[in-house]
């Protein structure tokens, strides 16, 4: 998965010659945070020892993961939450996201640049078209150095928090908007370097 997921095409080689494909893919993948599952329930008492539980997670790669632009932890459903009221309605977050795509061709076409949304801007892209706010840049800073967040992740957190901005309507990338899209990066601090003494 990875040359797809970084490069948007794929290369199958064999014996008598090697093409080249598009591969622009979203991927959407699930996993428990254990075998037994129950690792940080908090009512369930996990029952995975530490062992089994780093064989566990090194079968998902962290360069893998680092290729993955969002990565959430979703607790449990409460009883309280399934019975009530329904969310936002999805027809209203469909007008959001459609204001903030049309926001990004705007943005795009108006600058000659041949992307029709943040996903598909390299890092040159990112760097030139993802202006900060002094606080956002600053938060970016102290995330980056206090994760120990490899370039790749900085970038996906850059397109992310742009993608934030664009949601909220605003031109430059705040420091709420860079704490959000760092906060969709916690699980390969949470789970793909782990203290075995702490599991």
């Amino acid at each position: 998965l990875r040359q797809p997921l970084e490069d948007g095409t794929i290369t199958i080689s064999r014996s008598a010659g090697r093409s080249t494909f598009p591969s622009n893919i979203i991927l959407i993948a699930a996993m428990n945070p254990c075998p037994c599952g129950y690792f940080g329930h908090p009512t369930r008492k996990c029952r995975c020892s530490p062992v089994r539980m780093a064989v566990y997670l090194s079968r998902i790669s962290g360069p893998l993961l680092d290729r993955l632009d969002i990565h959430v932890e979703m607790p449990p459903v409460e009883y309280g939450e399934l019975s009530a009221a329904p969310g936002e309605a999805s027809s209203r977050i469909r007008q959001r996201v459609e204001a903030a795509r049309a926001r990004q061709r705007e943005r795009y076409d108006s600058l000659g640049v041949p992307v029709s949304c943040n996903a598909r801007l390299d890092s040159a892209g990112l760097r030139r078209y993802c202006q900060m706010t002094p606080e956002g840049e600053r938060m970016l800073h102290a995330a980056y150095d206090r994760l120990g967040l490899s370039g790749r992740s900085y970038d996906r957190i850059l397109r992310v928090s742009r993608t934030i901005a664009d949601l909220a309507g605003e031109d430059s990338i705040s420091a709420d908007a860079v704490a959000e899209a760092v906060q969709y990066r916690n699980l390969d601090r949470k789970y793909w370097q782990p203290d075995l003494r702490d599991l």
